[in-house]
């Protein structure tokens, strides 16, 4: 049986600002900033309810109630008829034989539901009621629209239930709410600036519409396009975030590809240059970069530029697309920057964040879409007191992962960006609240942690979790990770940082980190490999700020420095920040190098982090998620002020790594593969570590690698070379470039080396 309903006549601002929104050029992306544009507004630009700006309050309270259909068959409009529709797929889909659109809401707590749609072709907006006898199956809405176009569309919900706060329930039958599987998301389309379509309003926010292009054709991988599969041992990660990388005007890409895909897509080159073969992105599912200026508070200067805040799990962040293009172009943009990168044997892996939602806590919630639907579903609550969500992200709520609904979202928002984006793999942020149940427990065996890690497509990827949370559950070394799993090995940066800086008592930590972490890793049939290493990560210090600050100097945040970590084990090597101190920088470069040397020596994943291949500093800023300005930009003419020198050290020792056999390797160290030269493992003074790796035929020649993190130099009595073959330097960190390393070795050294206050060797027998 099919229905039909008329687009409804008193909607008149929203459809003419659909209107104007389309026919806007793109240059606003490039002219106007954010704070300026809403400071310009006038009252009644940003009017009307977080009702999403289609109703009046007062109408929007009736909004989800029965309506005599002969009442709304008499408005004027364009007439959209519709069926029962189908509960799978879950979001929008072409209906039968590719004709209408399929609309299917999990909810299980609903008691009604209305799905409003826009459409371009008659710039009006239609509510269409779901009565549960018709369009409902178990906990799914659904309806199939005959006569929907396969694009320019644009919909929401909104959601009706029964019961207060303290039965888990968070009700906003006023508001518009985003599908949770929305392949597409049109929302203000220039980053960071503000536009009339979003009918932003102070406290309750911006407007996000929910929409799909099922009309544009496949898009075309080509013919000899192949996924690089590179075996994890072979990884080098570079974490970076996309708006950062080519933000800023030196980057030479063009005022409208800075801070998007296609910008990263133009600078392959560089990460071809600077050796790496992984790219690491930061969150890229679309989120709202202006939540901080949703209300008055010292935070609302900020601008999220790291994206630790989804509102959807499915959609590319819509304003990563050049010149404002929108949400259909950020999605096609996305798999030519990943075919490209492909293309030049990149992998691309994505930084995502299903431990909670841009929603927030209880204090101030931005109701966007997850906490109207189903909250109880959604969100982990106290068992005690359901008016309370647990809160293990430290972002005011936290994802209830292991429901059935939620871990099947989360699974097929993994294998839609595996499948249709041809991603690589994914690093799981705060995965350890992933590992809890509904009530917060934390789980020996959580359900989605072990489906991903059996599923069919998804066991193929890179798989990395942050084995920690914010609620203390610490799992380093013990996540559960059925030999799939990797992890961020937050013991080997704490380890080396602490080693290289000339702590007491580290060196015996020291060597089992670089070493490859056998004590939390050589479990079962993991590898090496699954320890991810580094020393610097986008929440923390840069490279040269860990060696330029003791402090975190994070005034900037709005929080009075009491946000971001206060236990950096850094060291400012004398004076703190900038200095004119010939011996202070020289200190700080000799550093900046043995810390490098030591992660690509090191056996396990190394990753490194945007900028540092040109030691930029953010001044000591070591929480710096909300500032879109030169502090976090990559600055293109600094690298080229560093080219000959540092960069060329850092790119030279990335691809030295990659090249020698001994290094990344698939299996632990055996006692004949490494020689410890050392008899002072007692000693917590001691601050000296050598030893070679042997050569048994994997090809590549000996190493011999050495660290003095003593403030007096050592004789390093050199091991006999084998037979035929000499000690030659690759690299001492107490030279000046170009001499602090020579990729094919020098002509040969001493049999007693000077190894330097703070600086470090690494030889190679030919």
């Amino acid at each position: 049986m099919s229905t039909s309903i008329k687009a409804q006549s008193h909607f008149p601002r929203v459809c003419k600002l659909l209107q104007q929104r389309a026919q806007t050029t793109a240059s606003r992306c490039i002219t106007l900033d954010a704070r300026s544009v809403l400071a310009s507004k006038s009252p009644s630009a940003v009017h009307a309810s977080r009702g999403k700006n289609v109703q009046t309050r007062a109408a929007q309270k009736e909004a989800v109630k029965p309506k005599p259909a002969a009442k709304q068959e008499k408005q004027a409009g364009t007439e959209l008829t519709w069926q029962p529709g189908t509960p799978e797929p879950l979001g929008p889909s072409l209906g039968p034989s590719q004709k209408g659109i399929n609309f299917a809401l999990y909810s299980e707590h609903a008691s009604a539901v209305a799905l409003e749609i826009y459409t371009e072709e008659d710039h009006s907006v239609h509510e269409i009621m779901l009565d549960p006898t018709q369009h409902k199956s178990g906990h799914v809405w659904h309806v199939l629209v005959d006569n929907l176009p396969p694009a320019g569309v644009l919909y929401a919900y909104k959601v009706q239930g029964q019961g207060g706060w303290e039965t888990g329930a968070r009700w906003y039958n006023e508001d518009m709410l985003l599908d949770p599987y929305a392949p597409l998301i049109s929302g203000r389309r220039c980053f960071g600036v503000r536009d009339e379509i979003e009918e932003f309003e102070e406290k309750q926010g911006s407007l996000f519409w929910g929409t799909f292009d099922f009309e544009s054709p496949s898009f075309e991988w080509g013919s000899d396009y192949h996924r690089p599969n590179l075996a994890w041992q072979d990884l080098i990660v570079y974490e970076m975030p996309v708006r950062s990388f080519t933000a800023d005007a030196s980057s030479g890409v063009g005022a409208g590809k800075q801070g998007t895909f296609q910008g990263i897509t133009e600078k392959i080159p560089h990460l071809l240059e600077l050796g790496i073969n992984a790219v690491e992105l930061l969150p890229v599912f679309e989120y709202d970069e202006l939540e901080f200026q949703r209300i008055p508070n010292p935070r609302d200067h900020m601008v999220n530029i790291w994206g630790y805040s989804h509102i959807n799990f499915f959609a590319p962040m819509s304003r990563y697309a050049a010149d404002g293009a929108g949400p259909a172009a950020a999605a096609k943009e996305f798999k030519e920057m990943v075919q490209q990168l492909h293309k030049a044997g990149i992998e691309v892996i994505l930084d995502v964040v299903y431990n909670h939602t841009a929603e927030g806590g209880d204090d101030d919630p931005y109701v966007l879409s997850f906490r109207g639907i189903d909250n109880e579903v959604y969100y982990m609550l106290d068992a005690q007191n359901k008016s309370h969500l647990l809160n293990y992200s430290g972002c005011g709520n936290t994802t209830n992962a292991n429901h059935p609904a939620v871990q099947q979202m989360i699974m097929d928002s993994c294998r839609r960006w595996v499948e249709e984006y041809h991603v690589d793999g994914f690093r799981f942020d705060l995965a350890s609240c992933l590992c809890r149940d509904s009530n917060g427990t934390p789980l020996a065996n959580p359900p989605i942690i072990r489906d991903i890690a059996k599923d069919p497509v998804l066991s193929k990827v890179k798989l990395i979790a942050e084995p920690w949370d914010c609620g203390g559950l610490y799992q380093v070394g013990g996540f559960p990770n059925w030999d799939v799993w990797g992890e961020w090995n937050g013991k080997y940066r704490d380890d080396v940082r602490r080693f290289i800086k000339g702590d007491a008592g580290v060196k015996s930590a020291f060597a089992t980190r670089i070493s490859g972490s056998a004590d939390l890793y050589h479990v079962n049939n993991r590898k090496p490999y699954q320890g991810i290493n580094f020393i610097i990560a986008h929440d923390g210090f840069t490279l040269y700020d860990l060696v330029a600050y003791n402090g975190k100097h994070n005034d900037a945040n709005g929080e009075q420095n009491r946000d971001g970590s206060n236990d950096n084990f850094s060291w400012n090597c004398g004076h703190e920040g900038e200095t004119s101190d010939a011996g202070v920088n020289a200190l700080r470069q000799r550093q900046m190098r043995n810390m490098m040397l030591a992660l690509m020596v090191s056996q396990g994943t190394p990753m490194v982090l945007m900028g540092d291949e040109y030691a930029q500093t953010r001044s000591g800023n070591n929480n710096w998620y909300g500032h879109d300005t030169k502090m976090t930009r990559f600055e293109w003419d600094q690298l080229e002020s560093v080219r000959d020198t540092y960069f060329r050290f850092y790119s030279e020792l990335i691809k030295f790594r990659k090249a020698h056999p001994l290094l990344g390797r698939s299996d632990f160290l055996r006692p004949n593969d490494i020689t410890w030269h050392e008899d002072n493992w007692d000693n917590s003074d001691s601050r000296y570590l050598a030893f070679t790796l042997h050569d048994l035929g994997q090809g590549g020649g000996d190493l011999y690698v050495a660290f003095n993190a003593h403030t007096f130099a050592i004789d390093a009595h050199l091991p006999r070379a084998p037979e035929g073959k000499t000690w030659r330097r690759v690299v001492d960190t107490n030279l000046q470039a170009p001499k602090d390393i020579t990729p094919g070795g020098n002509k040969g050294v001493d049999p007693v080396y000077s190894v330097q206050p703070f600086s470090s060797i690494l030889l190679v027998a030919k």
